[in-house]
């Protein structure tokens, strides 16, 4: 996968230290109740539409970007549906990473989903009440993209 080149020049400064990143994450929803997701090259495993954000970039405009590079898609991203601060990771290269990210609701405007860059194996559709196995922080995304409630979750507030 190609890492952006403000990462890689970021990188030279400061090594493998840790570095905080606004991700971007879309639960793309189409008028037959099913969810667009795409097989990881990385890990072989299905996943929601993931990207890092570009400095300056405006996160819905990111988020279509990124959809589209990823999967031929293009949507209309319809509402913000969280807010996390994910847990500090490393990559096998040593690069310690911890991303915010900004997950929207998205909705299928036009495009076949097809593999359309490295990042992925797979793209397809998947019926929301059989969907393959997905890491719990997506279970949660689908679910409050689903909710009725336009608030975007915001970990640590409220009640």
């Amino acid at each position: 996968m190609a890492t952006p080149k403000f990462i890689l020049e970021l990188r030279e400064k400061i090594g493998h230290d840790l570095l905080w990143l606004t991700g971007i994450t879309g639960v793309v929803l189409n008028d037959h109740a099913e969810v667009l997701l795409v097989r990881r090259a990385d890990t072989g495993r299905w996943a929601l539409v993931e990207g890092i954000l570009e400095p300056g970039e405006q996160p819905a405009l990111g988020l279509a970007r990124e959809i589209h590079e990823e999967t031929a898609v293009e949507v209309a991203v319809e509402r913000l549906v969280s807010v996390q601060a994910q847990p500090p990771f490393s990559y096998p290269n040593g690069d310690q990473v911890q991303f915010l990210d900004l997950c929207f609701r998205c909705r299928w405007v036009r495009g076949e989903p097809r593999v359309n860059d490295d990042e992925s194996l797979e793209v397809a559709w998947f019926p929301l009440a059989d969907l393959p196995p997905l890491n719990p922080r997506e279970l949660t995304s689908i679910d409050n993209a689903l909710s009725p409630d336009p608030m975007p979750l915001l970990p640590g507030v409220g009640g």
